[in-house]
């Protein structure tokens, strides 16, 4: 069970609620605390005070007095008016992610929502009911206001959702599980849809999933170290520990002990003096690119725990203050940057497989083919592995140097950190593609040289990859073959594999 209090929530507990479906449940503390942020939205509404949202229009109607009978038609009219994305859906995991994040901002208690609201989400997300929100339409400030309205529909009974695996009106489910859809009131509305929810959990989402194929990235270039009879010295722990990055360390270390007992890996001057550099800047490369995530993931839970909307409400209500708390630029500058991080554990397996199945840049079988002329082997995965790279790099352009005024230039500045969002997680799964092929084709290239002859850990993990792609004896449609493995590799842990980081332990120690 995961305890919201608004202020706590980490990666590990989000991925527990994302994939394991642990239960959710609201702390009592922070219940109070929305409780007495509502109360003091209900004085402003009943004084007739002059406060952003709750007694006027929004953007650019901040100027228009809302009279206090019409305040609940207020926050209707601004989730239908802004309920409209277009495009594809978020992924059904986002928007479970897209209703955590949502009631964890709310309970920090600055919102002056009621606690029927903060419940109903937690009851959407504990009854696995996720709204369908369009993937497209968000400038990533104010907040991702079309995407979270499409949320905010659920809530009211409106809108569509996926259910037990099918998409269906959204009061058919709230029904099927006896919720009754929510009358929004002054505030809530507002609350509900201005934020940066959409961005950070399609971040976070993207996050779990580069950071998964950040260590696999490391088991399978260690399989192509050995399927190239790669020089293990250029992962020695002193080189690594003389430089002084952790995460270059860590990533030395792992492979040095996934290839502890390989019999396939050489010394330097045994066969080559030294190997290309996407072989022996493995540590420097993966590890800078650790260093990208280590960085996002420090954002994300910093965004995850932040309260984004607009006013914001204090001291009981005796300060109301309209800022900018929803605008995205740190997400979006974190999604910009796990793009090139990840970009880049492509880029360089892409390069590893050009060295296994290039014939001028190995002794292997030319492109792996078991009949090299006859049968053109992986020649072609080589070219799939390529496009996705260079697709990768035209994703990579940064989203958050673009701006483009809104709401009559009230809003003269957006962080465009959704789009970011969405971009990295296009590069992800280009990324696990391009892994998949490297791969299959290091797999091929280990048998060539001998299983029996690899490491200990690397061979379990052979044996279990070739239950998804078995070995090349005959050319066939490898697109299958890549997806399978891509879908498995999505799904399999390999931290059962990874060491303890005794290597920074020792570097803390000398330091």
């Amino acid at each position: 069970m995961v305890i919201l209090t608004g202020n706590t929530l980490t990666m590990e507990e989000m991925k527990r609620v994302l994939y394991k479906k642990e239960i959710v449940i609201a702390s009592k503390e922070s219940m109070k605390l929305v409780e007495k942020s509502r109360m003091a939205v209900e004085q402003i509404v009943q004084s007739k005070k002059v406060v952003y949202g709750i007694t006027t229009g929004f953007g650019k109607f901040s100027d228009v007095l809302i009279d206090q009978n019409d305040v609940e038609e207020l926050q209707l009219n601004l989730i239908h008016s802004h309920a409209c994305g277009v495009g594809e859906p978020f992924p059904e995991i986002v928007s479970r992610a897209m209703l955590l994040l949502r009631a964890n901002a709310l309970l920090k208690g600055y919102s002056g929502v009621r606690t029927c609201v903060v419940e109903q989400l937690i009851d959407l997300l504990n009854s696995e009911i996720h709204p369908v929100v369009p993937s497209q339409g968000s400038l990533g400030a104010s907040g991702d206001l079309a995407p979270l309205s499409h949320l905010a529909l659920v809530l009211m009974g409106e809108g569509e959702v996926v259910y037990k695996g099918e998409v269906m009106d959204a009061i058919t489910a709230l029904e099927a599980e006896k919720i009754s859809p929510l009358i929004l009131k002054a505030k809530e509305g507002l609350a509900l849809i201005n934020g940066t929810q959409a961005m950070t959990a399609m971040g976070v989402v993207g996050y779990l999933e580069a950071e998964q194929i950040a260590y696999q990235s490391e088991l399978i270039s260690s399989i192509t170290i050995e399927g190239l009879r790669g020089i293990i010295d250029a992962f020695d722990e002193d080189i690594h520990l003389v430089r002084g990055y952790s995460q270059q360390v860590e990533v030395a270390q792992r492979i040095r002990d996934y290839l502890s007992d390989s019999q396939l890996t050489t010394a330097q001057g045994e066969l080559r003096v030294q190997d290309a550099y996407s072989l022996r800047c493995i540590p420097q490369v993966h590890g800078a690119s650790w260093q990208v995530l280590d960085y996002v993931k420090e954002k994300l839970e910093i965004e995850v725990n932040a309260a984004t909307d607009n006013p914001l409400i204090f001291n009981d209500g005796q300060k109301v203050i309209s800022g900018g708390n929803f605008h995205g630029q740190p997400i979006a500058f974190a999604m910009d940057f796990m793009k090139i991080g990840v970009a880049e554990l492509a880029n360089i397996s892409e390069r590893r497989i050009e060295r296994l199945v290039n014939p001028q840049l190995n002794d292997l079988p030319p492109f792996l083919s078991p009949e090299p002329g006859l049968q053109s082997g992986a020649m072609i995965m080589q070219y799939c592995a390529a496009s996705l790279v260079s697709e990768n790099k035209t994703l990579a352009h940064p989203a958050s140097v673009d701006s483009i005024p809104s709401s009559a230039n009230q809003e003269d500045h957006v962080s465009m950190g959704t789009i970011g969002s969405r971009h990295a997680y296009q590069i992800i799964q280009n990324a696990r593609r391009v892994l998949s092929i490297e791969l299959i084709c290091a797999l091929q290239a280990a048998e060539f040289r001998g299983v029996e002859l690899m490491a200990k850990k690397t061979r379990n993990f052979l044996q279990e990859a070739r239950k998804i792609v078995p070995t090349i004896l005959k050319d066939r449609i490898f697109s299958r073959d890549i997806e399978n493995m891509n879908d498995w590799l999505k799904n399999v842990d390999i931290t059962p594999l990874i060491s303890p980081q005794t290597s920074i332990e020792m570097m803390k120690e000398e330091k």
